[in-house]
């Protein structure tokens, strides 16, 4: 990875995090660059009222500027809740490291209107930010990707430094930069590196002046051959003979220190001794067959496991523990234990049981013999359940021993299976183990059983004894020896207590090394933990890197602390790790919690060239044309830090470079061979040496080889009793680039200077190609499209010499050098291998590598073909330097393509935007006469819009995921329709009168995708996505710019949210405001209501317009929309559906209140808002007068209202009443309503004040459902009629009245009441006051029976308690008392109204019984009209479901959420008190907001749907973008942001 700096600019790293606390990013592993000076900054986002922000901290242990690391040293920011906008916590990275996070808070408690116990605080788990190291060679940076490691056995590299300077010359020649050394400080009596026997001193023989000479040896590398070090450090164990293991044996496992290993130290000893007698018990000494070894595993059976009795470490001994219950029984000391009346009753195995739990004393762990046990009082108590009380009625001590001696022999049993088992195993594994070093094939064959060669390898080292011994327990002078399990768990200590590997004879066993015990922190063993950290702090003095041994096998907390020794020495310590944990889950979290730079992997591990090819494209990089997360453009920009920092410069506004965190994997360190697994001589043909480091060397990775590689050595070096020396042709002449003798130094020495190149520069694209025994690698920079292609021969047994018949390999629009092809062969037949090993030192076979000719390269203009020679056989490789001519200055062409684009769109308004961004396939067609629709990708789809959200919603998952084989993908390399259609598309729109500005975004496209035409296919897809992203964030930009500060500033979700009134506002041709004249109008969704009639709907838009509008700050569209439906004010009601004014229908009766409410809101939310009551606006029809005439008849339009007279009419139509058939009633008008349904009434109870309406065939507020089945007879039957006084209704009729009244008090209403229909005069507060004191009473339905009689309740047909009736006085009485999601418009409107405890019980019943994970149930599941499925499609004969008549009856809907939410939060504010407890409010309001946030980004309509089935289930007849959905959910932001400033 490279480094992220900027000299003039602060980079940024975003990283979100969840509602839980989690990191919010692609794969949840977080891997940033190595640190920059200044510091880049990780900038934490967390949503303001998030979960984790209730008492809320957030704790980061990366160090501040100056300060040194520490684990333990947390630093703590202050999560201060704020509802409106996104927490921004910014820390700088100083160094490298593993950094840990976490969050503290106390968790939200469930809402509830009643005092419960609140939760405990708690934490988050803890999560991991790692930077890479900055590596300097010689003062250059030296990426990790760019690494070359050469792996040395030090102990075979001769005389230092006469021959170890002729190794590193020779090292450093073929490119190399850096070495691994095996352990370099002095060996134990084995020899093996890796047994260390000192770790404070390193080797005398080859550094008599110690760390002087270390300090030379690496400066010299570095300065003279180019290279750094690294070197294994070895953490898990010690020499057997380290003498400072005499002074401290608790620094191993003995059985002072681990008891729960007696029994394996028994076992190992005896199994040493019977081994010793094998002669004298006349069994076999060499095993020439399985059937001598049967005969020694039956010796072991008896003269072993029979005779040392080990099944008494597992059992209680029953004799002594019935003994002492009976002595506890008889001296009357028995446990008081509930539940044993029916003890007699019980079987054995429930008596057994009792005592299990109850009286068991011991662990699942093994300890001493008969470490198991009864606590006595509890036998005494199970003895008193039996037989009463000793002495009782001659009770007898006899007859108790019998009973309690048969349920600890029940007890038992268990205890001897899992003994059994145990035996059973380690019987399998001695077996096992002996038949693989004595008969198998490949086994070492090691021969007789002698003193020399005993029959097992002792798992234990027993210390000598000394003066220095003997002031120890016995006991203590036994240490387990280390070793290793097939398949074992990384995480367990396996020689721990939970653990049974070393009695069950589980671990191959390391006999020279001793395991350390470490305990769980330093207090657990203070020596070794020093020790061992004096040793890392050495190492880490004079390397760059360190190889972990065993890293698995390593306790994780004893690496982190060594590792931070380590990094107090150096901070930018590359670290390299040994990792075998089987598990890719295990193998993150030590990579993320120790900061591991790179887990080892080798090529070798390979069994095929499909294998090979699998691990290549690993390790490859990204795959060509890799899309670009980053927004170029954008993510530079000024930036002001909203939350809590740690950068010193806070208060400034910064340039800031924003980069999202990608997804990555674990980084590997990707050998070609390393020094502990067999060469390819050994494990495939000796040729593959070659190709095989050809790919490794094409991986974008750090790289690596050993010694003895690149000299084709026949067989592995036996690490501990070879002793042989190394010898290189490469130590001992030049090394020149190209072929010869002596192995493949010449072409490494080439692969290493490409891989260094491509790992500095960046070049991260890679492709793979697999073809039968041939792969092809081609890695190329992302930018400047340079790279470099390979093809490789493999060479698997079997392979022949043929040239693998590779077809002609095409380069698209791309030119190719030939750099060389080449072919190595190798003298590898037996003998010759056999005199090789037979040398006195270490060499390879005799080899040469030729140049190979007839390779063919045809370069023509868009492409280059190559085709490999007739001779190309396996072991040959032909290398290539490739170029774009088309992308020469790609880099160029980034910033190019993505810039330009804010200015491109900075003219347009939110109507041209609409256009630009959105229009669904009916808009589309409707506005280009048909002409044009919504573009179609083969395999996918069309597009849910034509403009770029269409396109947006499409690449955001595929430029996330980098799915370069979506069929967009696909479609972009096969041809540039889709770029054709995007510039035609805006080209035609900008003819059109009034929509020249959007000739400048055309010409935008237009040029950025001339210049992209020109790149290869293969390169569109990446540079189409980058044009996309550039313009839909300036469009977004440019759109979230022209609207309100609450928005501008406001959190992500809301900026969505408030994008769906450009989605839904437009202009189009068959749908209007006006007869005469087109103007853009607000869809009620897309694309159900998109054109036509059906687009512009009152109720829709009033219900929508103060979020959409008003909440938005697009306050001249919501005037245009008020002015515009005043004007077609008939019969004191304005049209449900607004036909442009031609044909209105006035079937609405909740419309007129909603739309009053939004002249109210407009008043109070838009600056001299009260100046719209005195527009004037000429009326479609005359006022007062309920006559139709067409809207060309004369009278049409030819008087004028003020709002303010319109909003008179409103009231004074409603408060005289009104009766009247629709216009044109009859099926020209609805095909479905019956006869009835066509007559709307309306009056006012003056005793109630409240306005009742419609009838059981008409269904006049929202829930509009009008049934439709024949079938089923529901035709013209209404799924919900809701005649009567609807409840929201009521309360927005009060608001009204409420505001108008207030206005004439202040004198900006000129009229103080109506008239009713018998020439009464009500004033406003008068008809206010009678509703307010008559609200309760008509609809609350009480919590307790008991008071009934106070309101006006039927208890009969009540069907939930404390809520507020849906209806009052309808036709069908039950439903009055369905539980609906209309109250609480009623409370959101006119708070006055409601008792604010009751309304707040009844929103917890809300709460708990209707809202969905998105919307709230349209009806109360235990009503038995509850049908929560709706399928309009559906032609049944069920009455309640056929043709969607439940579209209201349980569905769940998501506009009431907002009116939900918002009454929620005003209702729960008024009983907080404290500053927290108000936080809790709003808490509890983004909780709910979850689904909807999730919903809004994971749709491609970039809006909230109509509705959702049961449970927020998907509904396929739903509109998946609704304006009412969005709007009111802005309502509720605009809502908390007016309560936070309170």
């Amino acid at each position: 990875m490279s480094s992220a700096s900027s000299e003039s600019s602060q980079v940024v790293y975003l990283l979100p995090l969840t509602d839980s606390g989690a990191p919010n990013v692609p794969g949840g592993y977080i891997y940033l660059p190595p640190p920059t000076n200044p510091p880049y900054i990780v900038r934490f986002t967390i949503e303001g009222t998030s979960s984790i922000c209730r008492e809320g901290s957030l704790w980061v242990n990366a160090p501040l500027v100056g300060e040194h690391f520490d684990r333990n040293r947390y630093h703590e920011h202050k999560l201060r809740p704020d509802f409106n906008r996104l927490l921004e916590i910014d820390v700088p990275m100083f160094t490298a490291g593993a950094f840990a996070f976490y969050t503290t808070f106390t968790p939200l408690p469930d809402f509830s209107t009643s005092k419960t116990s609140l939760p405990s605080p708690t934490r988050t788990t803890t999560y991991y930010i790692d930077v890479c190291p900055n590596l300097l060679l010689n003062n250059s940076p030296l990426p990790l990707d760019a690494l070359s490691i050469f792996s040395v056995i030090s102990k075979f590299m001769g005389e230092n430094p006469k021959d170890w300077q002729r190794h590193l010359k020779g090292i450093g020649q073929r490119g190399y930069n850096m070495v691994h050394f095996t352990p370099l400080v002095q060996r134990g009596d084995s020899n093996s590196p890796y047994s260390i026997y000192d770790q404070l001193n390193f080797d005398p023989y080859y550094f008599p002046n110690g760390e002087k000479d270390i300090a030379k040896l690496v400066d010299t590398m570095e300065k003279e051959y180019g290279l750094l070090g690294l070197t294994d450090v070895v953490w898990n164990h010690t020499a057997n003979n380290s003498k400072w293991l005499e002074e401290h044996p608790e620094a191993g496992y003995n059985v002072d220190t681990a008891p729960w290993l007696e029994s394996a130290l028994e076992l190992d000893t005896a199994l040493l001794k019977f081994g010793n007698n094998l002669e004298s018990l006349g069994l076999p000494t060499e095993l020439k067959n399985v059937d001598d070894l049967l005969k020694v595993m039956d010796g072991i059976k008896i003269h072993v496991i029979g005779a040392l009795r080990l099944w008494e470490y597992y059992v209680i001994d029953a004799q002594r523990d019935a003994k002492a219950s009976v002595d506890a029984w008889t001296a009357k000391k028995a446990t008081e234990v509930s539940g044993l009346s029916g003890v007699k009753g019980w079987t054995l195995k429930q008596q057994a049981d009792f005592l299990m739990e109850h009286g068991f004393v011991g662990a699942s762990e093994l300890g001493s013999r008969y470490h198991r046990r009864i606590d006595p009082e509890a036998g005494a108590a199970l003895l008193t359940a039996h037989h009463g009380f000793w002495g009782q009625n001659g009770r007898e001590s006899s007859a108790a021993l019998r009973t309690i001696t048969r349920i600890l022999d029940e007890l038992n049993l268990p205890f001897y299976r899992e003994y059994d088992g145990d035996t059973a195993e380690l019987m399998e594994q001695v077996f096992n183990r002996i038949k693989y070093v004595r008969l198998d094939e490949h086994g070492p064959k090691l021969g007789a059983i002698t003193l020399a060669s005993p029959l097992i390898e002792s798992y234990f080292t027993r210390l000598p004894t000394n003066s220095v011994t003997k002031k120890h327990s016995l006991k203590s002078l036994a240490l387990v020896n280390n070793g290793w399990i097939w398949a074992a768990d990384a995480m367990k200590d396996n020689a721990g207590p939970q653990s049974r590997a070393y009695f069950r004879r589980e671990v191959i066993v390391w006999g020279d090394c001793v395991k350390l015990r470490y305990g769980k922190s330093p207090e657990d063993n203070p020596f070794l933990w020093d020790y061992m950290a004096r040793y890392t702090r050495l190492m880490a003095k004079y390397f760059t890197g360190f190889r972990i041994d065993n890293c698995h096998s390593t306790p994780i907390v004893v690496a982190e602390y060594l590792i931070d020794e380590a990094r107090k020495v150096r901070p930018n310590l590359a670290l390299f790790a040994e990792l075998f944990t089987g598990s890719e889950e295990t193998d993150y979290v030590f990579v993320e919690r120790l900061g591991l730079s790179a887990l080892i992997r080798e090529a070798m591990q390979a069994w095929s060239t499909q294998e090979l090819s699998r691990l290549v494209h690993r390790h490859g990089g990204r795959p060509i044309g890799s899309f670009e997360i980053d927004e170029i453009s954008r993510n530079v920009k000024s930036h002001k830090p909203s939350g809590h920092t740690n950068v010193v410069d806070a208060s400034k506004s910064k340039h800031e470079i924003v980069h999202r965190i990608k997804s990555s994997p674990v980084h590997a360190l990707f050998m070609d061979c390393t020094h502990d697994n067999e060469v390819p001589a050994q494990k495939r043909d000796a040729r593959d040496t070659l190709p095989n480091s050809a790919l490794v060397n094409m991986c974008a990775s750090a790289t690596g080889s050993v010694y003895g590689y690149d000299e084709i050595y026949p067989a592995l070096i036996e690490l501990v009793h070879e002793t042989r020396l190394y010898t290189s042709p490469y130590s001992e002449n030049e090394v020149h680039i190209g072929g010869g003798k002596g192995g493949i130094g010449g072409i490494k020495k080439l692969l290493n200077q490409i891989h260094v190149e491509m790992g500095k520069d960046g070049y991260d694209e890679t492709h793979i190609h697999h073809e039968g025994e041939l792969i092809t690698v081609h890695r190329v920079h992302p930018r400047s499209r340079k790279g470099y292609f390979v093809i490789a021969h493999t060479a698997f047994p079997g392979y022949g010499a043929g040239n693998g018949g590779l077809s002609p390999v095409h380069l698209t629009g791309t030119q190719a050098k030939h750099l060389g092809s080449w072919k190595l062969t190798v003298d590898a037949d037996t003998a010759t291998k056999e005199a090789v090993l037979a040398e006195k030192v270490l060499k390879g076979l005799p080899s040469e590598v030729f140049d190979l000719g007839g390779v063919h390269l045809d370069g023509k203009t868009y492409e280059t073909e190559i085709r490999i020679p007739d001779h190309f056989p396996p072991g040959s490789i032909a290398l290539f330097e490739t170029s774009i001519p088309s992308a020469k200055h790609s880099d160029g062409l980034d910033r190019y393509v993505t810039s330009g684009a804010a200015k491109a769109f900075s003219k347009l308004s939110l109507v041209d935007l609409n256009l630009i961004l959105y229009r669904c396939e009916a808009e589309e067609r409707d506005f280009s006469g048909g002409r044009d629709g919504c573009y179609s990708i083969p395999n996918s789809g069309s597009l849910v819009y034509a403009g770029l959200q269409g396109w947006w919603s499409v690449l955001r998952d595929v430029i996330q995921s980098n799915n370069l084989g979506h069929p967009i993908c696909n479609h972009l390399r096969e041809g540039q329709w889709a770029l054709d259609y995007i510039v035609g598309r805006i080209e035609r729109l900008a003819t059109q009168d009034g929509l020249e500005q959007l000739e400048v975004p055309a010409k935008w496209f237009a040029q950025r995708f001339d210049v992209i035409r020109k790149i290869p296919s293969f390169l569109l897809p990446r540079y189409f996505a980058l044009v996309i992203q550039t313009a839909y964030s300036a469009a977004f930009d440019r759109s979230i710019e022209l609207m309100s500060h609450n928005v501008r500033h406001g959190q992500l979700f809301l900026k969505k949210l408030a994008m769906v009134s450009v989605q839904q506002t437009g202009i189009m041709k068959s749908a209007s405001l006006l007869p005469n004249k087109n103007v853009p109008c607000l869809a009620a969704g897309l694309p159900h209501f998109s054109t036509d009639w059906a687009r512009c709907w009152g109720r829709d838009v009033f219900i929508s317009l103060r979020g959409l509008f008003l909440g938005t700050g697009r306050y001249s569209d919501a005037k245009e929309h008020i002015l515009a439906f005043a004007s077609v004010l008939k019969h004191g009601m304005i049209p449900n559906l607004l036909s442009a004014g031609r044909l209105p229908r006035y079937n609405a009766r909740d419309a007129i209140w909603f739309f009053l409410q939004n002249i109210q809101d407009y008043t109070k939310m838009v600056p001299n808002g009260m100046d719209i009551m005195k527009e004037k606006v000429a009326r479609r029809f005359l006022p007062y007068d309920d006559t139709y005439f067409d809207f060309d008849d004369k009278r049409a339009y030819s008087q004028n209202s003020t709002i303010e007279e319109i909003v008179q009419e409103a009231l004074q139509r409603h408060a005289t009443g009104f009766s009247f058939r629709e216009h044109n009633a009859g099926p020209n008008l609805d095909v479905q309503m019956k006869w009835e349904g066509f007559q709307i009434d309306v009056h006012v109870d003056w005793n109630t004040g409240i306005i009742f309406g419609g009838n059981q065939h008409n269904c006049g507020t929202w829930m509009d459902k009008m049934g439709e089945s024949e079938k089923a007879g529901s035709k013209g039957v209404p799924g919900t009629p809701r005649d009567g006084a609807a409840v929201e209704i009521t309360g927005l009729l009060y608001s009204t009245l409420a505001w108008v009244a207030q206005l004439h008090k202040g004198g900006k209403y000129q009229f103080d009441g109506v008239k009713t229909s018998i020439g009464n005069k009500v004033t406003f507060i008068e008809w206010a006051s009678k509703l307010e004191k008559n609200f309760e009473r008509c609809y609350y339905v009480p919590l307790n029976p008991s008071e009934d009689s106070q309101y006006d309740v039927n208890s009969k047909i009540v069907n939930r308690r404390g809520i507020y009736k849906d209806l009052y006085k309808s036709g069908k009485e039950y439903e009055d008392y369905q539980l609906r999601p209309n109250f609480p418009i009623a409370m959101t409107v006119a708070p006055q109204l409601f008792t604010p405890s009751k309304a707040l019980k009844a929103l917890e019943v809300v709460d708990q019984i209707l809202r969905g994970p998105t919307g709230m149930a349209t009806l109360d599941p235990s009503d038995l009209n509850y049908r929560p499925y709706y399928i309009n499609s559906e032609d049944s004969t069920d009455f309640a479901t056929s043709k969607g008549r439940n579209y209201h009856q349980g569905p769940e809907w998501l506009w009431p959420t907002g009116f939900f939410l918002r009454a929620l939060l005003k209702f729960d504010l008024m009983r907080r008190k404290t500053k927290e407890e108000r936080t809790e409010a709003f808490q509890q309001i983004t909780r709910r907001l979850a689904g909807c946030k999730k919903a809004i980004d994971d749709g491609p309509w970039a809006g909230l749907t109509e509705l959702t089935q049961k449970n927020g289930e998907f509904c396929p007849d739903s509109s998946p973008t609704q304006a009412w959905s969005a709007g009111c959910l802005i309502d509720l932001f605009y809502d908390t942001k007016e309560s936070s400033l309170e």
